[in-house]
Order: C-alpha cells, then structure tokens, then sequence
C-alpha cells in the first residue's frame, strides 16, 4: 500500500483530464458572464437532456461512492434500500410532477420562489431570508462532505507527498483538488458546470462498465458465495437483518452493530416515510433545484429528471459491485488483519490499486475526480445565486451592472469553499456527515416546504418559524441525544431516529406560525395557484381564481401522481439492482429485474410521459409553447 507509485501513463490521463476540464471554464466564462441569468441558469438555453447528463454527473460523487461500496460490502443487496435515506428517490417525485411545478414559477432560486409563492411582506422576507440560510448551511455541509471524500481518494492514488504527516498529506490533496474545481466553476458559472460534466459523465461511465466487465473476468459466483455470508445476495428482507459476518470478518458485525440498523424493516420504514415527506417536499436549494430551474420548460424539467435515472444507475453499480466484489474476494484477508482499525471507506482505493490494469486505472481516477469536481462544482455554483441574487442584489444593490453581480459571485464561491473545506478539515467520517445531512438537517427542512405545495393556508411566517424550529432542531436534538447517552440516561440513538422529533418540532413551527399570524395576500395566493396549479388543500382560492375565469381547472391528478410515483420507485430500484446482478452473475435475479424495468417503463410512458404538460390546459393558449411563464 505504502508502496504503490501511479504508472506514468496513468499520470498523463489524470493531468490530462484536469488540464481539459479548466480550460473549458475559461473556453466559455464569457457566455456565462453576460448576466445574473447567463450565469447560474445558463440563460435557459441548455437542452434537457444535457442538463440530465449534467445532473446525473453531479449525483455521481467520490464520497457517496465510496459509501455504496462500503454497503454493499457490508450489507449484500439489502444495501440497495439504504440511499432511501437521501432519499434516493426524490428523483422519481422530480420527474412525476414537482419539476414541472417549481419550473413553472420560471424564478432563478429557491429563495426567490418563496417571494413568489409569499408575497414581499415582512413575513415573507422572514421566509425568504431562513430559506437563503438553510441553503449556505446545506451547501456549506455538501463542500465538507465532498472534501473529505476526494481529500481521502487523491491521498490514495496521486504519487506526490506533500507532507510527512500522512494526515496533513491527505487534507493538502483535497485542497488541491477543491481548488482546482473551485477555479473553473467560478469562471465559467452554470454553462461551465454543465458542459464540464457532461464531459465527465461520458468519462465516468465508460470507466464503470470496464471496472464491472473486469470484475465480472475475475469473480466466479462460485468465489463469492465463499466470501460472503448467507444471505448476502438476496434483496429481500425481515424484520431482522440476519446477515452472520462473524465466521468471515467480525468487523463487518462490529460496523452493522453501530449503524444501528439491525431491526431492518423498521430502519426501512422509517427511511420510506422520512423519504416520502422529504420528496414531497420538494429539492433542497442546491444543485437539483438548479438544474430544474435552467430547464427551456416545465415539461424538459420533468424529462430531466427521468434521464438521471436511466443514466446514472445501472453504471454507477456496475461500478460499485465490481470494485466490491473484487475486495470480498481479494482482501477479506487483508481487512481482517486490519482489526478494528479497519476503514470500510477505503475499500474502494484498495481495490482499485490492487485490480486496475495501466490505463483503466488512470481512467477511474480521472472519473472518480470528475466525479467529486461535477458534485463540487454544481453545490458551488447553487450558492452564490442565494446570496448574490436574494441578498445583495435585492436589500442592498439592486442597480448594480452585470458585471458587479458576476464579480461578487465569484466572491461567494471563493468563501463558502473556504467554510466548507475548514470543516472538512475537522471532520474525518463521511458517515457521520452523511446522515446528519439528511436525517437531521433535512427533518427540520421537511415541514415547511411539504406545506408550502399543498396548503393555502400556510403563510409566510408560518414557514419561517418552521424553519427556524427545524434548524434549530437540526442542530439541538442530536446534540442532546448525544449527552444524554453519555450520561447513560438513554441508549446512544442514530440520527435517522431522530428525524420524527426534529419533523415535529418544524411542524409545530409550522402550524403555530401560520394560524397565529394572517394570511398572505389574496392576490399572491391565486397568482401562485394560476400559474404552478398543485393538487392539495386549495378549495378557498380555487374558488377566488374560478370567479374570475371559469376556464379554471382544479388539478386532480393526485391519485395518477402517487400511483405513476409507486411505479417510479419500482423502476428506479429495478434499475439499481440491475447493474449489481449483472456484475455478480446472478443472472435469474437479472432477468426478474430487467422484466420489471420493461414492464414499468411501459407502464411510465402511457400514465406519465403522455400526460405531461408544460401549463395547465386553461393557460395554454396564453403560453408559447417553447417557454416558461417567466
């Protein structure tokens, strides 16, 4: 390990990858500097599928993939159920109906819907301001995640030491490679990023289907059923996890026990409902909402949002397993004699040094990079647009040239990966971020945006407390939980069990806020309902909106959006464990999942595809076909 030294023709296809991907930055920056629009959304212009290929390559990141393999490892296929805690698929709501609706707004951030869906009163800019804060936060907690992640991997493989302290080693790397990223996105804005990843996308997938068919030349079924527990390869599951890594590596034991998710099915169903509320709810304001946000109309929204999941899945784990198999089958011997040192998350650099031909190795680096820099550079990108466009441009410059709004964006990238990477720095567990993010901080993000979509009622102060309350929570509860297990007065809890407190907190929030305050205009409430049309609790206002044009229809395609969403997930997760049967050659468990793939996309395509529409049919003839009602 210590030993190893990158080929030199690996070498040349890393600087070479790098070298590309900044001078496309600059190659374009003085598109994207035309103006505030040009910059973060791209002008709309940049077809849908582009801006799919550009989001699936966002998605695909070092850190998250280093985690999956680590799942897969541990936990056989039941893992696939596990990114349910993003959740994973928030994509298939994306793509049902929510695109289509927050595309309709035709704004630029998601700071800048809540003044259209709440007006400019005092409450508003309450809600409008705790939105800006929660997305610096969020942004901020992915730069940390993603450091980590590529600080980790480039220490592994990149020849040079920087250091003699193999832990400053690590951290100099993830400077270095966070900088450079932070370079090209700063200089060429949205048109950078999704250019740039549609470059590495196109890397990265041809290096997952090598590393698959690598793994797929070296592994027998044969081999891997001797490295695994019973049961690792089977999807299904019970109450209990019933996976005995204890005759086989008892560290693997030791890992599940504090993950603390034993009780499988409960850990599932909690994950379904957590998921449920939070996609319900709408993206986070980062990169996906974005991406969304830069489609030419509503109706290419929603076909971005499916094109991630064709793209993405089945290469990404193919790429998972076969690097996991490669090590079930190679290294077990080498984990254990690791002890209880052993770090599951370096199962990926130490089976590509070990496995990876001259070449291919230097390919995978480059899309493992590519990787990380797509996620980087997409999360870096969303957060000036909070700041520059919701802040400074509206409470403190609004005359200011094009050319000043640009400047101080590239201000904002510049400090926000500087907090971001500070962090980094001090957290040393992609794990422990990694559910924080999106059990703690996106419980108290959950309430509010839910009730924004689908209740009149919910007011702009009623969104704000709820958010106050939710991130307050998020940083509070587990705070106290962890005290109150190190007092011994309660059993240490994983943060996915605290979600339900920090979700009812925000709804509390939420509820008081709203009915202890008064509506918000009338006017901005039918506006709102006119032109992005939800389902959900509107009776009052469709009432106010039907007086005025008869032509109005209420959306009653809730029961079709929940049903076409049933069938998503089944296709979604069909997709998923289709690239991890390939690879290990279950081939009967291939052909199940291919024929449910077939079967829903059918299905997709006559109860969602052939139903979408950009507007509402009573606002059609007033809209071009081609754009948005900006």
């Amino acid at each position: 390990m210590e030993n190893f030294k990158l080929h030199a023709i690996d070498q040349a296809i890393v600087l070479c990858y790098l070298l590309v991907t900044v001078a496309i930055g600059f190659w374009i920056s003085k598109r994207a500097s035309k103006n505030l629009n040009s910059y973060f959304l791209g002008g709309n212009t940049i077809p849908w599928y582009m801006l799919g290929l550009s989001n699936a390559s966002g998605m695909f990141d070092i850190s998250g993939t280093m985690w999956m393999v680590y799942l897969l490892f541990v936990y056989g296929l039941k893992s696939v159920w596990i990114p349910w805690l993003w959740p994973v698929f928030n994509q298939i709501f994306m793509m049902v109906f929510l695109s289509i609706w927050l595309r309709r707004s035709g704004v630029m951030t998601g700071a800048e819907w809540i003044r259209f869906r709440f007006g400019d009163g005092r409450g508003a800019q309450l809600a409008h301001l705790i939105v800006v804060l929660f997305a610096l936060i969020n942004v901020v907690g992915f730069l940390a995640y993603g450091f980590i992640g590529v600080a980790k991997f480039s220490a592994a493989f990149l020849p040079w030491t920087l250091s003699s302290d193999p832990a400053m080693n690590v951290k100099l790397y993830g400077l270095i490679v966070s900088s450079i990223t932070t370079l090209y996105v700063v200089k060429g804005g949205m048109f950078s990023v999704v250019f740039t990843e549609v470059l590495q996308f196109g890397i990265m997938t041809v290096a997952c289907i090598w590393v698959g068919i690598v793994a797929m030349q070296a592994v027998s079924p044969e081999m891997l059923a001797a490295a695994v527990p019973d049961g690792w390869g089977q999807i299904f599951f019970g109450k209990h996890l019933d996976l005995d890594w204890s005759t086989l590596m008892p560290a693997a034991n030791d890992k599940i026990a504090s993950d603390g998710w034993e009780f499988f099915s409960f850990f599932v169903g909690l994950m379904l409902l957590k998921g449920t509320l939070q996609s319900t709810a709408g993206p986070a304001p980062n990169y996906d909402m974005q991406r969304v946000l830069s489609a030419r109309t509503p109706r290419e929204a929603a076909y971005m949002s499916g094109l991630v999941n064709v793209v993405l899945l089945i290469p990404r784990y193919m790429l998972v397993a076969g690097l996991t198999v490669l090590a079930l089958v190679f290294f077990t011997g080498q984990l254990n004699a690791m002890g209880d040192a052993v770090d599951f998350e370096e199962i990926l650099p130490l089976a590509m040094k070990e496995f990876m031909p001259v070449g291919l190795l230097g390919l995978l680096i480059a899309a493992l990079l590519a990787a990380f820099m797509s996620t980087y550079a997409a999360t870096v990108n969303a957060a000036p647009a909070y700041v520059v466009n919701d802040i400074y441009k509206r409470y403190f410059n609004p005359n200011a040239s094009d050319r000043t709004y640009i400047w101080m964006s590239y201000a904002v990238s510049i400090a926000v990966v500087v907090i971001g990477t500070t962090i980094g720095m001090v957290v040393e567990s992609l794990s422990s971020i990694v559910q924080w993010i999106v059990t703690a901080l996106y419980g108290g993000y959950t309430a509010a945006n839910l009730l924004k979509w689908i209740w009149w009622r919910f007011n702009s102060y009623g969104y704000f407390w709820g958010m106050v309350a939710g991130i307050v929570g998020a940083g509070v509860v587990p705070e106290i939980a962890s005290r109150l297990a190190e007092a011994e007065v309660l059993a240490p809890i994983k943060p996915i069990y605290l979600f339900p407190v920090i979700f009812a907190l925000s709804l509390l929030g939420c509820i008081l806020g709203a009915l202890l305050s008064q509506p918000d205009e009338t006017e901005t409430l039918k506006n709102f309902y006119r032109k992005v049309r939800p389902w959900g609790f509107w009776g009052p206002i469709h009432k106010l909106v039907v007086a005025e044009d008869p032509r109005v229809e209420a959306n009653t395609d809730f029961r079709r959006d929940m049903l076409n969403v049933a069938i998503g997930i089944v296709w979604q997760t069909s997709l998923t464990a289709t690239g991890i049967y390939l690879v290990i050659k279950d081939y009967r468990s291939l052909l199940v999942s291919l024929i449910l793939v077939m079967a829903t996309s059918i299905l997709l395509k006559f109860n969602w595809y052939d139903k979408l529409q950009d507007h509402p049919t009573d606002m059609a003839a007033n809209c071009d076909g081609s754009k948005s009602t900006d």
